[in-house]
């Protein structure tokens, strides 16, 4: 096949429009195409011999005359048609020289119909077009149909008979005779309050009240429901409103009232600046010196200020109402500022009162919280009682100086008070630890728990009567066989007080005289007789010492001192009224839980 002149050659161009471009260039001469009409020698090949080629179109695509480059031949004139259009406008590289012949330019690409069609249409439109077709398709993917399913679950019921409204007017209403009486409840007038039967007898007798279950687990199931003549209460109600009815009914007088006021004043004047007391008692401002007889154990600041409150708790003052609610006050901030605080509770043990001040501490903090309910001391009350409970001997069951040591009967009387204390504040108290407790006076008790000893089986005076009240604490009944000779040989012993001789064992007074009060009766009106009367005569009557007491002839009492004797005779003298009578007709047993 001859070469083509490169002017001769066909290209496929984006606009058909010929105006838009012209061939541009250094061939710009030799590719130079001519309009419809013009002759063709404008367009005349340099090679004069070139043979005319016709290139033949692909089906589908319009035919495109072809051009001729033979000297002095008129062609025919082309129709105007969309590919004659395309075809007359060329495309020349400017660097490719006009007359160079080449393979790839006597290969003459067809023209397309539709791909020229496609040209002509902006890239905007075909950017436009190809995203609404992918959003349409997306929407179709993404977008679930509609669950039609439950349109097939839709039950229409069958139309029923519905009475026209005119039938209905027709209808004539029911006759109503307002006449006719009607059932009238008239209220009772709240104001009117019926009177209630006046019980002023002393020996009247009490009904049975069953009470729910309610509150903590360790509550007394009996509710601690006390009546002494006509006078009903908790286990500590006897310091409030009854105190006056049960002073009379247990054997106090005014005389001996006097005297417990005499004494609470004499240990408010010798509180310290810190809220506390000290054995020690002219360390107080107030004192320096003026009264006789004072304690050694210095280092025991929280038994002596827990001794030192009981009174004030035991006539009913507390922190919160009664002339020395200031005193009381001073007094509790100063031992829960004391109290340790440990894994296993709160601890008031110190040097020189060891557990025996944990105890008395205790007993202070539980009966000032059941008094009052103050949310204050509720925390560190239960602490001080989780305290004892961790301190019990695992094995024996008891308590003695140190924690977790084998008991002696005298700490644990005050251990077991402090859980009774808690008890009646309706504290937690764990049953296998009153449990133990039983145990260990098992193990010293003698005539089968009518007297018991030290660390063994005895028959000492002041440990029989720890023994005997820690029993009717623990629920022993009146009528168990050793309780009753063990109160018999107490009543029998005395109380131990010399006011001759200015001597006496206050710390068997205080128990044996508690012992003797719940078992109520003769035996107790001859002990309160002697015991009373001997407290009252025997109180220091004169100088800064007024109010007070201190005897000789007790073992370890004089390190105590003064602060001391005085405590536990005012309490002695408030016994009357500082517990309810376990052994009440109604009442009062309170037991602890099984």
């Amino acid at each position: 096949m001859a070469d083509t002149p490169s002017a001769n050659k066909p290209e496929k161009q984006p606009n058909p429009d010929p105006k838009l471009e012209k061939p541009t260039g250094a061939g710009a001469s030799a590719a130079k195409v001519s309009a419809p009409g013009a002759k063709p020698g404008a367009a005349a090949s340099s090679s004069s011999a070139a043979k005319p080629q016709v290139v033949k179109a692909p089906s589908g695509v319009l035919p495109t005359p072809a051009r001729t480059s033979v000297e002095g031949a008129k062609p025919a004139e082309p129709k105007p048609t969309v590919a004659a259009a395309a075809n007359r406008v060329t495309k020349s590289v400017a660097s490719a020289p006009a007359n160079a012949p080449s393979q790839e330019m006597a290969e003459e690409t067809p023209s397309r119909g539709v791909g020229s069609l496609f040209l002509l249409v902006p890239s905007w439109l075909i950017s436009m077009v190809f995203h609404m077709v992918l959003l349409l398709i997306l929407a179709i993917w993404v977008i679930p149909e509609p669950d039609r399913s439950g349109l097939s679950r839709i039950v229409v019921p069958p139309p029923t008979k519905i009475e026209e409204l005119e039938e209905i007017r027709e209808e004539p209403l029911e006759e109503i005779n307002v006449e006719a009486p009607l059932d009238v409840v008239i209220a009772p007038d709240p104001t009117q309050v019926p009177e209630m039967p006046k019980a002023d007898d002393l020996d009247a007798a009490t009904a049975k009240v069953d009470l729910e279950d309610f509150g903590l687990v360790q509550a007394p199931r009996s509710d601690l429901l006390a009546k002494v003549g006509t006078f009903y209460g908790t286990g500590y109600e006897g310091r409030g409103k009854g105190k006056g009815q049960l002073l009379k009914a247990g054997g106090g007088t005014p005389a001996s009232e006097l005297a417990v006021a005499k004494a609470l004043r004499w240990l408010a004047e010798h509180q310290m600046p810190n809220g506390g007391w000290n054995f020690n008692h002219v360390m107080a401002p107030t004192c320096q010196g003026k009264c006789r007889n004072p304690g050694t154990l210095t280092e025991a600041w929280n038994a002596a200020t827990g001794l030192a409150l009981l009174p004030f708790l035991g006539a009913g003052q507390t922190h919160k109402e009664g002339k020395y609610k200031q005193t009381v006050a001073r007094g509790l901030q100063f031992l829960v500022s004391r109290m340790q605080r440990t894994p296993q509770g709160g601890s008031f043990v110190e040097s020189g009162g060891n557990m025996y001040s944990h105890g008395i501490c205790a007993i202070a903090l539980c009966e000032a919280y059941a008094m009052t309910k103050d949310r204050y001391l509720y925390e560190p009350t239960q602490a001080a009682i989780n305290f004892i409970v961790y301190a019990q001997d695992p094995v024996g069951g008891g308590w003695r100086y140190q924690p977790r040591q084998a008991g002696d009967t005298s700490v644990v009387g005050w251990q077991i008070m402090a859980l009774k204390s808690a008890h009646l504040a309706y504290l937690q108290v764990p049953p296998i630890t009153v449990k133990k407790a039983s145990q260990f006076l098992d193990s010293v008790q003698s005539e089968s728990g009518a007297k018991y000893g030290y660390t063994a089986p005895g028959a000492g005076p002041a440990t029989t009567a720890i023994g005997l009240l820690c029993r009717m604490m623990l629920g022993w009944k009146k009528d168990a066989p050793p309780l009753e000779r063990g109160v018999q040989w107490l009543s029998d012993r005395g109380p131990n007080i010399n006011a001759g001789a200015g001597t006496a064992n206050m710390y068997y007074n205080y128990y044996a005289t508690q012992v003797l009060r719940h078992w109520e009766g003769d035996l107790w009106h001859k002990w309160n007789e002697k015991m009373r009367d001997t407290l009252i005569q025997t109180q220091a009557k004169q100088g800064h010492e007024e109010g007070s007491w201190f005897f000789t002839g007790e073992h370890g009492a004089e390190r105590a001192g003064r602060l001391y004797h005085t405590a536990m005779a005012a309490m002695i003298l408030e016994v009357y009224y500082r517990h309810m009578p376990i052994y009440k007709a109604q009442a009062v047993e309170a037991q602890f839980p099984d």
